[in-house]
């Protein structure tokens, strides 16, 4: 190969790497712009705070709420690189999609801890303290497998019954209720198309069955 050709082929590399980065950019942009209005206007929070995660891959939000059970609601969007050529295939190998952490600090009291865990996803299982104390059983939940790590039984059929009426149930990857920090805890991939119903429905879950019985009693 000549100095010639190479030059060409570097040139017409790095061009395809500017077009991908500032489609990439933009389309992330418009990702986080979309699921901050999208969660805004369902949480209709008092006060507000975001962090910026830095490059074009993600922000961390922290509402104050404080009205119905809901006194803090907290969440972190990860995107993957679009922006990158070069990391881009390679995230969808680790990371594989993007990424919505979802901290809901209730009013009530969790009183019992309850996980279900979609089998697989994790390469590297969650520290989850209490375990040896819970019992565990296998779930299925719209065609995928679930790990189900319980105190009583009847926390694990609520929290089936929430992922079940999500838009898309396979998008939820762990759920959890967890006393000792009195967190409700969803990590899910989220959609643009769907992401207002299905806060919406966390939500709910926390105002209307968190305060209730079985979780807070």
């Amino acid at each position: 190969m000549d100095n010639q050709t190479l030059f060409a082929i570097i040139f017409v590399l790095a061009g395809i790497s500017v077009i991908q980065y500032y489609r990439g950019r933009r389309l992330n942009l418009l990702l986080m712009e979309h699921y901050i209005k999208a969660v805004k206007g369902v949480i209709k929070p008092r006060d507000e705070n975001y962090t910026w995660l830095g490059g074009y891959i993600g922000f961390r939000a922290e509402y104050k709420v404080n009205h119905d059970n809901i006194r803090k609601f907290e969440y972190t969007l990860t995107l993957l690189p679009r922006h990158s050529i070069l990391y881009f295939p390679i995230s969808l190998l680790t990371s594989r999609h993007d990424k919505l952490y979802i901290v809901v600090r209730p009013l009530a009291q969790i009183k019992r801890e309850a996980h279900l865990i979609q089998k697989g996803y994790y390469r590297l299982r969650p520290n989850i303290e209490n375990e040896d104390f819970l019992r565990k059983e296998t779930i299925e939940i719209a065609g995928k497998e679930y790990e189900a790590l319980f105190e009583k039984k009847r926390d694990i059929e609520n929290l089936k019954e929430f992922v079940e009426s999500l838009s898309n149930p396979h998008n939820v990857k762990h759920v959890s209720l967890t006393p000792k920090t009195n967190v409700f805890y969803v990590l899910m991939k989220p959609e643009p198309d769907t992401i207002a119903e299905d806060v919406e429905k966390i939500a709910r879950f926390v105002n209307e069955r968190i305060k209730e019985s079985p979780f807070s009693s």
